[in-house]
């Protein structure tokens, strides 16, 4: 297997606290270097960067000092791994602050020479995994509410960039969990980051 570069992201926006999302990054990092695969790491909330307010901002603005490693690191990936606990039926405001900041035009998409706006896809080349934990039972997110959320992420972001394919892993009950089920989950996430997958 061909070592890769892998990119975790963890978008948990409390910066003082450990949660179950920064056990499955870690376990995920110890399988990927176990992997021989390089692995980096881009910690949301310990980054400061604003909101973006207007549309001139985003393709215009200058990209806040702070976020330009998270680019580089994102340029340097070939699999991108991001972390994220389900608040209010979608990803915390923090994540997609920092998704909005980065994805700017010109590096994350651009214009094709002659072509409409936004044509070229920026990050081909690389792919994805999405690791979301939720209080509720991911069989009923995933079929009552057809996960919409994690769907408009990998099809609104990730494939508008060019980043294919993207894998999911939902875990629900998180609340509940018993010990045994924790081991269980951060047995999956470092087996999947052996493989980078």
């Amino acid at each position: 297997m061909t070592a890769r570069h892998v990119l975790l992201i963890q978008g948990h926006p409390d910066p003082a606290a450990r949660h179950l999302g920064h056990a499955l990054a870690d376990a995920y990092a110890a399988g990927a270097q176990e992997g021989g695969h390089e692995v980096r790491r881009v910690p949301v909330a310990q980054l400061a960067f604003p909101l973006l307010r207007s549309q001139q901002e985003w393709e215009a603005g200058p990209l806040p000092e702070g976020l330009q490693q998270a680019q580089d690191d994102i340029r340097w990936a070939d699999h991108l791994v991001l972390f994220f606990p389900l608040w209010m039926g979608a990803m915390p405001a923090l994540l997609k602050g920092f998704l909005e900041q980065v994805a700017r035009p010109g590096f994350a998409f651009g214009r094709q020479q002659g072509g409409a706006p936004f044509a070229h896809k920026g990050l081909t080349g690389r792919s994805a995994r999405v690791v979301v934990t939720m209080g509720m039972p991911a069989l009923v997110y995933r079929w009552y509410f057809r996960a919409h959320s994690v769907k408009s992420l990998e099809r609104n972001v990730l494939g508008f960039v060019g980043i294919a394919p993207v894998n999911e892993t939902l875990i629900g009950m998180v609340g509940n969990l018993r010990p045994g089920d924790a081991d269980s989950w951060l047995a999956k996430l470092r087996r999947l980051g052996r493989s980078a997958g």
